[in-house]
């Protein structure tokens, strides 16, 4: 990244030898039963076209990834790792859900402890229910009047470590929802004088270290492992994702490669393999001349963005605060505190007006994702929408209260995920689990960060926080009860 793509960057191996079994007429004696598309109920048809159905081909086709090596699989995952800067990269169809399952089986197996982020995404709590090791939660840093949270400080991290004896490995989180990133040059130095490797969730950071106007990739600054959801901001596939293990890497290749095997399904999808196959050729060929565009366009939205009134950017201005290092330019961020209605309201306001759809809200922020390749008039007219919904729904001097965060996330959680989320269970109404033992992972969006994993004691802050929430509007992302009236707790 940043230097010159390599002489095979230009091609794609995988996704040419896909497409070349597919329109070639071979005689398709195999899965899938729609053989192509001919078997496919015609409105599928219609709607995905015969092009796609016909290059929805099995694992194990020769000529693909079954035959001398390297085979255009191998071939594909080789130039990735290249254009990444990595030492050995995955391609995933399950999203980076199946690199977090993959990285926790890998480093922290049953009864080894590790350091989790507090707001780690939900698939690294339920990899630890899968693998049965012990996490110690480290907390973001929180921004109190927008309810948001930001990345773990070094000094945080480097806390977390020493109270955590036998520490295999550290998870951190980089960037955040809200698109700021953490001083990852600096919890890589942490995590190695700890002896441990740092593994970085990077799912909205997969266009990181294309481009010189934005942050580096994790990669680059001393992480051991990433994960990148490439379909959130790179181009492939929904459900496609990449895992990248550093050179030099504290991680144990052949142990992730092995646990990697265990949850990776025996029909991966070859569309979203492909399309993994394709984002990274136009990543390494194209990528920063694509965000040049759109970065030039993004500045000149910035500004008309700014003079709206009762909305105010949030990004580059908080940089150089403890947990933000930098920020992404692709997440346009708003805090709408100013017009007297919530996030919840202006983005409900835009859905009905003009047919927008934010990417995240919350009681104080609308977050609007910006693509790599986004089309100037379509972020002009996007501002032209905001301004004349802000005009039409703004009540200047409402105020709207922030629901407060109770969590500091600093304890190992009382009994491990795995025994809380396998063990014998009883669902009980909220008001009778203050001092039970949750089997729940719930997170209450916003903001984002979650008031309850298994393993963890149900406090009566916390019981509060979540009903606020709940009468607030948020979802509970996790919760068995969605109203949050009953919870599952283990047995006494």
């Amino acid at each position: 990244m940043g230097a010159r793509p390599g002489p095979e960057q230009p091609r794609t191996p995988y996704l040419d030898a896909v497409v070349a079994y597919a329109f070639r007429g071979a005689g398709r004696w195999h899965v899938p039963g729609h053989k192509g598309g001919p078997g496919a109920d015609p409105g599928l048809r219609y709607a995905i076209g015969d092009r796609a159905l016909a290059a929805d081909v099995p694992q194990d086709i020769r000529g693909i990834d079954v035959g001398p090596s390297p085979t255009p699989y191998e071939k594909a995952e080789t130039l990735a790792a290249e254009a990444h800067g990595a030492a050995r990269t995955w391609f995933l169809t399950n999203g980076a859900t199946q690199g977090n399952h993959a990285l926790t089986l890998a480093l922290a197996p049953l009864g080894a402890p590790v350091v989790v982020q507090r707001n780690a995404h939900a698939s690294v709590v339920d990899g630890l229910v899968l693998s049965g090791g012990r996490p110690t939660f480290v907390a973001p840093e929180y921004d109190e009047p927008l309810g948001m949270a930001h990345g773990v400080t070094p000094e945080g991290l480097r806390a977390a470590l020493e109270r955590t004896t036998g520490a295999r490995a550290a998870f951190i989180v980089s960037p955040t929802y809200y698109g700021m990133v953490a001083d990852v040059g600096a919890c890589a130095e942490v995590a190695h004088a700890a002896g441990v490797p740092l593994i970085v969730d990077q799912a909205w950071g997969g266009h990181f270290g294309f481009h010189p106007d934005l942050p580096a990739s994790a990669l680059q600054l001393g992480a051991d492992a990433v994960l990148t959801s490439t379909h959130k901001m790179a181009g492939s596939m929904t459900q496609s994702a990449m895992l990248h293990i550093a050179r030099d890497s504290r991680v144990d290749v052949e142990a992730v490669d092995r646990t990697i095997r265990l949850v990776r399904s025996t029909s991966p999808n070859s569309l979203l393999l492909g399309s993994l196959d394709a984002s990274r050729r136009q990543m390494a060929i194209h990528g920063e001349a694509i965000l040049h565009d759109t970065l030039l366009a993004l500045r000149e939205v910035r500004d008309k963005l700014a003079g709206i009134a009762g909305i105010r950017l949030v990004g580059e201005e908080l940089v150089g605060r403890p947990g933000v290092a930098a920020w992404d330019p692709l997440r346009i961020s708003l805090d709408v505190r100013g017009t007297g209605r919530s996030g919840f309201e202006v983005a409900d306001a835009l859905r009905q007006s003009y047919d927008i759809h934010p990417e995240l809200a919350t009681h104080a922020i609308v977050v609007l994702v910006v693509g790599m390749a986004e089309p100037a008039p379509a972020l002009v007219r996007l501002a032209g929408d905001l301004e004349e919904t802000i005009k039409r729904i703004a009540e200047p001097g409402r105020e709207i209260p922030v629901v407060r965060s109770p969590l500091h996330g600093e304890a190992v959680a009382a009994v491990p995920p795995r025994d809380a989320f396998l063990g014998a269970n009883e669902v009980v109404d909220v008001d009778d689990a203050v001092g039970r033992i949750s089997c729940e992972s719930i997170a209450g969006y916003p903001p984002g960060i979650p008031a309850l994993l298994p393993g963890e004691e149900i406090t009566a802050d916390t019981v509060r926080y979540l009903r606020e929430l709940v009468a607030d509007g948020a979802r509970l992302h996790g919760a068995s009860d969605p109203a949050f009236r009953r919870v599952t707790v283990l047995v006494r």
